[in-house]
């Protein structure tokens, strides 16, 4: 299995890989196959890899069924492991952060239920992972634009969340609607 992946090209296909979290995502069944039900995809985590921060789904269930490693989950403040053949299913607004948990690639089946435009999000994350190294922080700015762009689809939990969110919406029109900005193009 490849370790280097370039995410500006694959995330135009089926498979998204993004560099600052080292999550490489192969569609299985995309939105359009299923009428917007579910995306399913494989998630493969090298060894250290996992999502940059503890979030939530707002209207989405997330189930992992892990096929190869361990992976580690928190929900709040529950941590566990889980191993070949778990299923760890998250339901929508459920606080959870999830990694590798062993010394080789952890690899797990993933539904999201619905959809929604998480598939749009991931190529989204991989783009401005582009940006970074594995560990290394995405710019602010990008970081802002993509959690106002996709709220529908990942938000960030508690009170601080909630403080976030209120903040990120005007913050993101004005990143958008500067002069020289991308989106204002």
């Amino acid at each position: 299995m490849a370790t280097k992946f370039d995410p500006m090209i694959e995330s135009h296909g089926a498979v998204i890989a993004n560099p600052f979290s080292g999550e490489r995502i192969v569609i299985r069944r995309h939105a359009c196959d299923t009428g917007g039900q579910i995306l399913e995809f494989d998630l493969y985590l090298p060894p250290g890899a996992h999502v940059p921060a503890g979030h939530v789904h707002p209207g989405q269930e997330e189930r992992f069924t892990v096929l190869e490693g361990r992976m580690q989950f928190r929900f709040g403040r529950r941590h566990f492991e889980a191993g070949p053949g778990d299923t760890v299913v998250v339901p929508p607004r459920t606080q959870h952060w999830f990694g590798n948990a062993c010394d080789g690639v952890a690899h797990a089946r993933v539904e999201a239920r619905p959809a929604l435009r998480l598939e749009e999000m991931f190529a989204a994350t991989a783009a401005m992972g582009a940006h970074t190294r594995f560990g290394g922080l995405p710019r602010l700015t990008e970081l802002i634009v993509i959690l106002h762009e996709y709220r529908q689809e990942v938000g960030t939990p508690g009170i601080a969340g909630r403080l976030l969110g209120a903040l990120i919406a005007p913050v993101a029109w004005i990143l958008r609607n500067r002069p020289g900005s991308r989106a204002s193009r």
